[in-house]
């Protein structure tokens, strides 16, 4: 089945169209000045198109001799009522952008390129190649980042009981020839093509890949390597979350070439840290291998070294059999969900010390009780203290049954096991019982759980959090607890959730909550 490469041209044209409200048209038109595709918008005149094919048959030669010696594979043109950018396909073929006379090209141009790069797939796209046609909107991209707040909608899901969905942007460089292109094509397709054919400058592809039960969506930013793109390089590496640096395992220039990429990585993404692999590509040319695997990681321990914190990696692929090409995306993917966890657990803090400090505005003292099974796991303790640590502990009573923190801010902290706890004094009680795998709750645990509610004073709060599994049925735990008639008596809060794999994201959250309905109080 033939690509239907009108339909594509027609969509891809449209879309971009969309970008900008100064773009009045778009033409992609062969040597002669034919136009083999077009798109303009509603409003222009009809008699556009061979007017503009008219501007342009006199400048071809022109620009075609610009492009044979390599200047520059761009050029304008204006007139009294259009600005034109014309891009080189080939030899044969130019994309011309048509603007009005108001319309910029520096702000157009990052998207020009882009769209050149769809067209020169459209062009030689044969029956198995996938093209994805989508314009990005750079603006919306450059406001992305891994401090946005948008974070934990985009990427970090981690309220799914069956598994969670992340999302990023991820950029993928190095110098030309190394394989770039080649290796998302085998990642997203299968693929592997022997016709090399360099990135005009942008093409941007979506990928899904299923990571120990998580989906990970990609974002894959294949950015061109010539110098010229340099100047729209910023541009595509606004809001930019994770990257691969390739270079060829044959070629040692595009080895040394890697910390010049690290570096115009790093200026141009500012202070942030991201997670990076170094990706020695070729290895089936073991013959003309021209790097030691010892020596790609001394440069890795290198960079790494150089204050940076986001997560750095190498491991050699191979595009043209597929050999490790899955597992260099599984591994940025385990880095970024790793790094974003680490990002999302700061701001939680922040958010979690804040609530403290409101509690203690009212009160002197801010008394939360944790009680475990076992004493030498008590995640709930963990996390408090890790949040006060800025503070001063004054007091520290630390044995297997009973610990007891006091910090000089007023926030006392107290862990107990099942058959010690005294917590009347509390304003809030945390208990995690473990259900994984139960089908029935364990006698004891209502027992605890009424021994709490008898014990705390009117209108102070009790968190239950339940471990769970695939295999645990929530609603009969639910059932087999039956408080309701304890807590019309007590006046006592009792909040039940459930811990599951990511327990502690799940525990930030509770406590806050747990926090807030203690403020209310």
């Amino acid at each position: 089945m033939a690509i239907p490469k009108e339909k594509l041209f027609s969509e891809l044209f449209k879309n971009f169209l969309e970008i900008d409200a100064d773009l009045e048209a778009v033409l992609v038109s062969d040597k002669e000045g034919f136009v083999i595709a077009g798109e303009k918008r509603e409003e222009v005149d009809i008699e556009l198109i061979s007017v503009l094919t008219a501007l342009i048959n006199p400048i071809l030669d022109r620009i075609r001799d610009e492009f044979a010696f390599k200047l520059r594979n761009a050029s304008s043109f204006d007139t009294d009522q259009y600005r034109l950018l014309f891009i080189s396909i080939d030899e044969n073929i130019t994309l011309s952008i048509v603007l009005n006379n108001i319309g910029s090209i520096d702000s157009i141009s990052p998207y020009a390129y882009f769209l050149a790069e769809k067209v020169a797939q459209i062009l030689s796209a044969s029956e198995e190649d996938k093209i994805q046609i989508t314009i990005p909107n750079f603006q919306v991209e450059s406001e992305t980042s891994l401090d946005s707040p948008k974070i934990k909608e985009q990427i970090y899901q981690m309220r799914l009981d069956s598994g969670g969905k992340y999302r990023f942007k991820f950029v993928i460089i190095g110098d030309h020839m190394v394989g770039k292109t080649s290796i998302i094509r085998r990642f997203v397709e299968n693929r592997f093509t022997t016709d090399y054919r360099a990135t005009i400058g942008l093409n941007i592809l979506t990928h899904k890949l299923e990571f120990y039960g998580n989906e990970v969506i990609f974002s894959l930013w294949d950015v061109g390597a010539q110098e010229f793109f340099k100047r729209f390089r910023k541009t595509y590496y606004q809001g930019v979350q994770a990257s691969f640096i390739v270079f060829d395992l044959t070629n040692k220039e595009s080895f040394l070439n890697v910390k010049k990429w690290f570096n115009e990585l790093k200026q141009l993404i500012g202070s942030r840290e991201i997670p990076m692999v170094i990706v020695g590509n070729k290895s089936d040319l073991s013959e003309e291998r021209e790097i030691d695997f010892q020596i790609a990681i001394k440069l890795v321990n290198e960079l790494a070294s150089e204050t940076f914190d986001g997560g750095l990696s190498y491991i050699e692929t191979s595009a043209l059999t597929g050999d490790n090409i899955e597992d260099a995306f599984s591994l940025i993917a385990y880095h970024h969900i790793i790094r974003s966890k680490a990002l999302e657990e700061e701001r939680l803090k922040t958010d979690f010390m804040n609530q403290i400090n409101l509690i203690l505005k009212q009160q002197e003292k801010l008394i939360i009780s944790f009680i475990t099974e076992s004493p030498f796991w008590s995640p709930g303790l963990q996390i408090m203290n890790e949040t006060n640590k800025l503070c001063e502990c004054e007091k520290v009573q630390d044995d297997k049954e009973n610990r007891f923190y006091e910090y000089s801010n007023g926030l006392i902290v107290k862990n107990f096991i099942y058959d010690t706890f005294k917590v009347s004094d509390a304003d809030g009680v945390f208990v995690i019982f473990d259900a994984r795998d139960k089908e029935e709750i364990d006698p004891k645990w209502k027992e605890v759980l009424l021994n709490i509610i008898a014990q705390l004073d009117k209108n102070k709060v009790a968190l239950i959090g339940i471990r769970v599994s695939e295999k645990t049925n929530w609603s009969n735990i639910m059932e087999k607890f039956e408080i309701n008639k304890y807590l019309e008596r007590k006046m006592v809060s009792v909040l039940f959730f459930k811990i599951g794999m990511e327990y502690r994201l799940e525990i930030y959250d509770q406590l806050q909550i747990m926090l807030s309905a203690i403020l209310d109080n």
